[in-house]
């Protein structure tokens, strides 16, 4: 079964700051670095490179330039043994780029450059000749042509690719809320988009954001109490949108599942009205940097093994948990083998604070809530 991760892809510069902080870039100033390290982000490198060292092979499909950027992103994805031939080439464009400036001790700040993400269309998403299997597109509101038109284009990757036969996977990103992506309406983009997306995999602050832009202040503020309850009434939402499976990245509360009644022809009757959190499991966190992207990455390696819904989000959490202990995006996701030998060697898992009293744990440490439908 193919596998085709699609959307946001740029390229990471990130100085080695080890001295000093954000304070002393003050005009005339110079600030030595100890060196630089190129790496490539975004939805189609973390997801996709996660994919491949976890032992499959993922069709990348992204829009670069043909500058020096672009050769620099090529190269990293050859060196990871993923080839680059459907990362459609816009000649004469700069390829999208972001400078982290990460001092020691200060959170970090972002340069960054949207350049040929902006152009993405659905003319970029080629399935033609593929065998049909898992579609996945991340980052829409970091792209331009993905959000104007109330998100004509993506809306018409989405409706292609299922009527192709796919089985479709959407993520989302935050967008600035000063940007024109941060204006957009996105609840009209999503109820023109979600029936054709078989699983949506938002994050908790992006989906508030969203659909519900007074909540999600009220979350900044930490006036909101996050519970399994917030997480019912939005999941019911989006599955009345016309999407079959939800699943929301809640940071280190864990990964939230929640299905209807249309997934059983997709993915199985063991799939048809679910709802559990998977807890994280513990570990030294260096990095958050790619965790989610990670973290789906080993959902959809679990669909790709046909795996049930509680083996799917313990192999999602054990990858993202393997990426959080180092400080890039993919460095420190293994092979599948080596994630699996750890899930069965008594693993530790962290248990969530939000889960109601009446959310039962079962032998695998997957949460099952109060209307789940155990198969």
């Amino acid at each position: 079964m193919n596998i085709v991760v699609a959307g946001h892809l740029c390229l990471d510069i990130i100085p080695d700051w080890q001295v000093g902080s954000l304070s002393a870039l003050r005009p005339g100033n110079m600030v030595q670095v100890a060196g630089l390290t190129f790496a490539t982000g975004g939805t189609v490198s973390n997801t996709g490179i996660a994919l491949k060292r976890l032992g499959f092979d993922p069709v990348l499909m992204g829009r670069t330039g043909d500058d020096y950027i672009s050769n620099i992103i090529r190269d990293i994805f050859r060196q990871e043994g993923i080839a680059t031939d459907h990362i459609t080439c816009d000649v004469g464009a700069t390829t999208s780029y972001t400078v982290v400036l990460n001092p020691p001790g200060t959170d970090r700040a972002f340069i960054h450059f949207p350049g040929t993400n902006d152009s993405f269309t659905a003319d970029d998403v080629d399935l033609t000749g593929l065998s049909t299997g898992l579609f996945h597109l991340g980052y829409p509101p970091l792209m331009r042509e993905m959000y104007r038109a109330d998100g004509a284009n993506l809306q018409r990757i989405f409706r292609e690719a299922k009527e192709g036969g796919w089985i479709t996977s959407l993520d989302t990103a935050m967008p600035d809320p000063k940007s024109e992506a941060g204006q957009a309406d996105w609840q009209r983009i999503f109820a023109n988009t979600l029936p054709y997306v078989d699983l949506f995999l938002p994050s908790l602050d992006e989906l508030l954001y969203m659909l519900d832009r007074e909540k999600y202040y009220d979350l900044q503020d930490m006036r909101l109490l996050v519970d399994t309850t917030l997480l019912d009434e939005l999941a019911l939402r989006l599955l009345k949108m016309g999407t079959s499976v939800v699943g929301i990245k809640l940071g280190d509360q864990g990964f939230y599942l929640r299905t209807g009644s249309r997934v059983r022809g997709i993915l199985g009757g063991n799939w048809e009205n679910r709802q559990l959190l998977s807890p994280n499991f513990r570990v030294q966190v260096q990095g958050t940097t790619g965790a989610g992207d990670t973290t789906i990455a080993g959902f959809l390696g679990g669909l790709l093994l046909e795996m049930g819904p509680e083996k799917v989000l313990t192999l999602a959490s054990g990858v993202g948990a393997c990426c959080v202990e180092t400080l890039s995006a993919t460095e420190g996701v293994p092979d599948l083998t080596t994630v699996q030998k750890r899930i069965t060697g008594g693993w530790e898992r962290v248990w969530p604070t939000m889960a109601h009293h009446d959310w039962q744990r079962g032998p695998d440490g997957i949460l099952h809530g109060p209307e789940d439908q155990v198969h």
